[in-house]
Formats: C-alpha cells, sequence, structure tokens
C-alpha cells in the first residue's frame, strides 16, 4: 500500500515537472518571438523614417544620386527580408548606406542647417538606438531559450517536444571592423 503511494507521488512529481518544465520553455519561446517582433516594429520606424530623408536631402544633393540610389536599394532589401540572418545581413547593409548619407549630409553646410533634415536624422538616429536596445535584448532572450534547452533535465523535454534552437541577431564583418579615422590636416 505504501509503495503504491510512494511510486504515485514520484509519478505526480514527474508530471509536474515535466509541466513546468514545458510551460518554461513555451514562455521563453514566446519571448523570443516577442523580441523580434520588437525589431520588426523598430525596422518599420526606419524603412518609415527613410524615404522622407531621402526626399528632402535630394533636391540639395542633386549631383549625389549614387549615395540615395543606394540607400533605397538597401531599405527594398531590408524590407524583403526574411529570417533572422538574412534580415541582419540586409539591416547591416541598410546602415553602412545611412552611414554614407550623413557623412554626405555633413559635407553640405545648407544641408547641416536645414532643420527637417536635422529633424529627421535626430529620429533615425533615435531609431538606431531603439533597434540596437531590441537586437541586444532578442539576444538576450534566445541565450536563454537556447540555454535553457541545452541543460538537463529541460533537454528531455524539448527533444521530446521538438523545440528548436533560435538564431542570434548578428553583426557581419565590416561592422566588427574597427573604423580607421585620420584626423590629420592634409
Amino acid at each position: 500500500m505504501y509503495g503504491l503511494i510512494i511510486l504515485t507521488a514520484v509519478v505526480a512529481l514527474i508530471v509536474i515537472w515535466a509541466i513546468v518544465a514545458y510551460n518554461g520553455l513555451v514562455s521563453l519561446k514566446n519571448q523570443v518571438e516577442n523580441g523580434w517582433r520588437q525589431i520588426d516594429v523598430q525596422l518599420k520606424r526606419r524603412y518609415d523614417l527613410i524615404p522622407n530623408l531621402v526626399s528632402t536631402v535630394k533636391g540639395a544633393m542633386e549631383f549625389e544620386k549614387e549615395t540615395l540610389t543606394r540607400v533605397i536599394e538597401a531599405r527594398g532589401k531590408a524590407m524583403g527580408a526574411t529570417g533572422v540572418k538574412e534580415k541582419g545581413i540586409a539591416e547591416n547593409m541598410l546602415t553602412e548606406a545611412l552611414g554614407r548619407l550623413f557623412m554626405l549630409v555633413e559635407n553640405y553646410p545648407d544641408l547641416k542647417s536645414n532643420k527637417n533634415i536635422l529633424h529627421l536624422q535626430e529620429e533615425l538616429t533615435s531609431t538606431e538606438n531603439r533597434i540596437g536596445f531590441a537586437r541586444q535584448f532578442y539576444n538576450d532572450i534566445v541565450a536563454q531559450f537556447n540555454t535553457r534547452q541545452s541543460v538537463f533535465p529541460s533537454l528531455i523535454i524539448a527533444s521530446v517536444f521538438g523545440f528548436e534552437k533560435s538564431e542570434y541577431f548578428q553583426a557581419d564583418e565590416k561592422s566588427r571592423e574597427t573604423p580607421r579615422v585620420d584626423l590629420s590636416m592634409k
């Protein structure tokens, strides 16, 4: 009789543990998806600001069409990218194109003093910061989710129910290089 009670208690504890482990993995998976959606929200904001910036700058930079074209093409590629890896690559290309545009704006005194351009540039900078924070949150929660799937005993539940590890949002090789700054007065 006591053996049956002990066996029932052990089985009940295992079932309770399995439920708690499964629910923990589902919770982390949902947080990963939410983290990715937060990045999407900020990227949408960025995509909406770029055409305004380009059209404001276009008139004053008529002969710099190549840079504006690169920004527009990079925006299109970024908007069409799917998946974490492809989106990361496309977003890095867009960031690089915007950086070139901002450098050109710095070389034009008329543009530097234009309030619309300054406002849009400030909005884009703010959005870039938000994107950075969203990426950091996403990668933090991906680390928690992937770790939970890799440690015993949760890895049993993860493998039984087919949980898959999530991809990190990664910077491309170009953005990892240290920028070279030449302050010489040549």
